[in-house]
């Protein structure tokens, strides 16, 4: 089959997009207000885009609390969303009043962080700590108002639980991290799907 986006016309009952595009890591991020409220919220436009520095990005759909507390504060937290999580990460994505901390709401513990002032979730067994860079407003083509925003950050600080530190590695596949498919589908990374290949010599 084909279709044109612009179009929608795929005679599907949904969208296939985000199912092709799959796995998308998810960003679970924390960000606190200038006032102070914890905001926890899930994102599956979410990935690494630099090593040097380090730097990751999520997009949100319209100006949600997340967007706009880190714009108010530069910063907050990205927590590895794993399978043992899975309920509660489901739970953050409720569309709670703003103010009111998903954190709580799905049982999950803060834990401080050290170089910015977003909790991190105790639960979780890696989380990165970032610094607000920019929002760069997704226009689409021929012009118009964006529908998402890409927020970008650079990590200056990572927690990693020892427990998952193997040999010198951290072991990625043990943590059974989640990430998100198309539809209700997730996807989880475990030691037996877990395969290494080398790259070529030029």
């Amino acid at each position: 089959m084909f279709y044109e986006t612009s179009t929608n016309a795929h005679g599907l009952p949904h969208d296939p997009f985000k199912a092709i595009v799959a796995p998308r890591p998810i960003g679970w991020i924390t960000a606190v207000s200038g006032r102070g409220e914890v905001n926890l919220s899930p994102y599956s436009f979410f990935n690494a885009v630099s090593e040097r520095p380090p730097m990751v990005a999520f997009s949100s759909a319209g100006r949600k609390d997340a967007l706009a507390f880190v714009e108010e504060t530069g910063e907050f937290v990205c927590n590895l969303a794993t399978y043992d999580l899975r309920e509660q990460m489901n739970a953050t994505s409720a569309a709670l009043p703003r103010g009111q901390n998903e954190m709580e709401h799905a049982g999950l513990r803060p834990a401080p962080s050290r170089l910015v002032k977003p909790p991190r979730l105790a639960e979780a067994p890696a989380a990165l700590e970032c610094k607000w860079l920019q929002t760069v407003p997704l226009e689409p083509l021929g012009g118009g108002e964006p529908s998402y925003y890409l927020v970008i950050g650079q990590v200056v600080g990572i927690h990693i639980d020892d427990r998952f530190i193997v040999n010198g590695l951290v072991d990625t596949a043990a943590m059974r991290p989640i990430a998100r498919a198309g539809y209700r589908d997730y996807f989880v990374a475990t030691p037996e799907t877990k395969f290494s290949i080398t790259r070529p010599g030029g």
